[in-house]
């Protein structure tokens, strides 16, 4: 049976993107000076405007204002023909302490775990496609858009600005990938640059280093579709953090549990339960336990241990989902303060996340990605079933 997944991904520039990256930019500032902050940071910027607005409760002084012009220019909006730049943009912040009726669920006390801080489900997700253990059409997608990033910020293309976005559809046979149907890529440029010449240009390099492998004579690639893409990032739209769920988690072929991760601090389990859903499943495949496998955890606010605990291998695993769900739950932490200490998330290593990709990026930092317990899960599994 055939079947066409479809993925996208967008760039630091674009304007939701933009706006997880400086969430995450002073959750970073903050927790580097105060690890134990309650972060909930969440911003919005517009032509010329950026503001910022959540609960944060900490110790320490972060110049919010000037976090978020060095992040901006880090960027790449330096200009104001790009209709944000960093020396003059406009900036408002609006911040309030976290509720204390939500923080006495959190906060450990000797009659109280430190608890969820928030209710919701939260997925994990990896299979056997490719090398970081993803769906191939989200990792192609996230590669273009880090190739775009590559070729803009080193000026190979120097005509490029900040924004972009790409989307790849693959065509699977019985389950698995064998060529890509679609590629589209749109790229923001300079006035002066020929539509003729952009498209051979993001062709030859960034559509063919990243995607060769998987192009057919079938393959309908899309650059710049409407022709034209001079006016772009917050002074064509606006942005918001946590608009782009579904692009950092795994793609549509897989659902999205909890609510978005940036400018949130681990106690929030949307982020941290989040990551550990991701380690947990990805130690299962490179176990070769399973070729796909979904975990879904599940939190009550101000509750220390999860309402459910699930493993979904898809009929590919090699011992019954049952016994995978077993060793996991004795083996990986659940509860918010374990996973914080276990996987070492208060550290200032957020804002990597929303410019690189939350699950994929191997970097010694995203500790979720490692697969240190696959040789344990695989022993304990066969042992169990001999």
């Amino acid at each position: 049976m055939n079947k066409i997944y479809t993925a996208e991904s967008v760039t630091q520039g674009h304007p939701d993107k933009m706006c997880d990256i400086l969430s995450d930019a002073i959750l970073d500032a903050i927790i580097e000076k105060d690890p134990n902050a309650r972060v909930a940071c969440e911003t919005f910027t517009t032509r010329g405007l950026i503001i910022v607005g959540g609960e944060i409760t900490t110790r320490t002084y972060v110049e919010i204002p000037e976090v978020i012009r060095q992040t901006v220019k880090e960027i790449g909006y330096d200009n104001e023909e790009l209709g944000l730049d960093y020396n003059t943009v406009g900036v408002l912040v609006s911040i309030q302490p976290q509720s204390p009726d939500i923080a006495r669920g959190v906060n450990e006390t000797e009659k109280h775990e430190e608890g969820a801080g928030d209710q919701g489900i939260m997925i994990g997700y990896a299979c056997d496609e490719t090398k970081e253990l993803l769906p191939l059409p989200i990792s192609l997608a996230r590669r273009l858009t880090r190739k775009l990033e590559e070729v803009r910020q080193k000026k190979i293309l120097n005509y490029l600005r900040p924004d972009g976005k790409s989307q790849v559809s693959v065509l699977y046979e019985n389950d698995k990938p064998k060529y890509i149907k679609n590629v589209i890529i749109a790229a923001q440029h300079k006035p002066d640059v020929s539509l003729k010449r952009l498209r051979k240009d993001i062709l030859k390099k960034v559509i063919e280093p990243v995607c060769g492998k998987y192009l057919s004579k079938d393959t309908k690639i899309i650059i710049n579709g409407t022709g034209r893409f001079v006016i772009g990032g917050p002074q064509a739209d606006t942005g918001l953090t946590g608009r782009k769920v579904i692009i950092d988690n795994y793609g549509p072929i897989v659902p999205a549990g909890g609510g978005a991760f940036s400018g949130k601090d681990p106690t929030k389990v949307d982020r941290s339960a989040a990551y550990m859903a991701r380690y947990i499943a990805k130690n299962v495949v490179k176990a070769g336990l399973a070729k796909k496998c979904l975990v879904r955890i599940s939190y009550a606010i101000g509750v220390a241990e999860p309402t459910s605990f699930d493993i979904d291998c898809f009929n590919t695993s090699i011992v019954p989902e049952e016994r995978i769900r077993e060793i996991c739950m004795q083996i990986f932490p659940l509860k918010p303060k374990e996973i914080i200490e276990h996987l070492k998330l208060r550290r200032p290593i957020y804002k990597k996340t929303a410019m690189l990709g939350h699950f994929g990026v191997e970097i010694e930092d995203f500790t979720w990605e490692k697969t240190d317990k696959a040789d344990l899960i695989r022993r304990e599994a066969l042992e169990k079933k001999n």
